[in-house]
């Protein structure tokens, strides 16, 4: 595995949602200062996986464990604290600023909105905003903004927890090219300081640029885990997705892409 010490792993992880198995006793760990994608069809369990990670589900069978600990063992508030995560189209529904929004990150270090920031909390807010190049909406109603301006905001919500490991479901899925591709970075970055980075990906050739290792899940259970260029390779994400891929080299990364249906 590439990276530093395991930091959250599932073990057996056996989940079931109406009766379908969605994830067959699964084990998989991700390691401090790497960036691990997650890909597979429609309904292999991606978000499923997360949501059990970071404890907003129970497993049927099977433990999640934050550095040798159950994550079930720990408070809320510790859960918080060291993980931050970005949900699927994740929006709000109040009116707030960009930079209150963004402020919500700096919750479980004790920042209270009703009050002036204190420095720290100031300063971990004005760097995320930047990160996204978001200075521009700190001061607008995120009501009058759109879904992709939202959609970084959001991402700088979750940089500004500090929190070590970051978990991102589709983080990139509102956004045009420009924005994804600094997104990514921005995670890259993230892991490059040692965070655990953990996200979902649709485009697979973002995953293949960005990503140390991806793992592949098809029929409830992990099909490939690996580094970008074995875990993408011809055959295997054919037969996960159930369609024929071709490969292009672009700029020496293997690029998959969606080329015939089976």
């Amino acid at each position: 595995m590439v990276g530093g010490m395991t930091a959250i792993a599932a073990r057996q992880l056996l989940c079931r949602r109406d009766g379908k198995v969605i994830l067959d006793r699964i084990d998989v760990a991700f390691a401090e200062g790497q960036l691990t994608a997650i890909v597979g069809p429609n309904g292999a369990g991606k978000t499923t996986l997360l949501r059990h990670l970071v404890g907003l589900e129970v497993p049927e069978a099977g433990t999640v464990e934050l550095n040798g600990q159950p994550l079930t063992a720990l408070p809320p508030a510790v859960r918080a604290w060291r993980v931050a995560y970005l949900p699927q189209a994740a929006s709000a529904y109040w009116p707030l600023t960009g930079h209150d929004l963004v402020a919500l990150g700096r919750l479980p270090h004790g920042a209270d909105l009703s009050r002036p920031l204190k420095t720290a909390d100031q300063e971990a807010v004005r760097r995320a905003l930047e990160r996204v190049d978001g200075a521009g909406l700190a001061g607008r109603a995120i009501d009058t903004l759109s879904q992709g301006e939202r959609a970084r905001l959001m991402l700088a919500r979750t940089l500004a927890t500090g929190a070590a490991i970051l978990v991102a479901d589709e983080p990139v899925a509102s956004l045009d090219p420009a924005y994804a591709l600094q997104a990514m970075d921005v995670l890259r970055a993230e892991a490059a300081r040692g965070v655990v980075v953990i996200v979902v990906l649709h485009d697979l050739g973002l995953a293949a640029r960005f990503a140390d290792r991806i793992v592949v899940l098809a029929n409830a259970g992990i099909v490939a885990d690996g580094p970008p260029g074995e875990a993408l390779g011809s055959g295997v994400i054919d037969a996960a997705y159930g369609i024929g891929f071709r490969h292009v080299e672009v700029d020496g990364v293997m690029q998959p892409v969606a080329w015939e249906r089976r």
